[in-house]
């Protein structure tokens, strides 16, 4: 897990990953915005690389189809 956060430097804000500056910008309001979309795609990567959502095997069985 990647721990983000912002530090102010002089009239900027710099975002930090894991205490590695990654992106410096002009706005306290868009450095937080930028560290929410960052934490959403990093748990909306971590369900999709999640094994077996889904089962292989269909829950119920097929029927035979009535032939007239």
């Amino acid at each position: 897990m990647t721990s983000y956060s912002m530090i102010k430097v002089g009239n900027d804000y710099v975002v930090q990953a894991n205490d590695k500056c990654i992106l410096k910008v002009g706005s306290r309001r868009r450095a937080a915005q930028l560290i929410s979309d960052a934490t959403d795609l990093l748990n909306a990567l971590a369900v999709a690389q999640s094994p077996k959502i889904a089962p292989e095997e269909p829950s119920l069985a097929r029927e035979a189809p009535e032939l007239p």
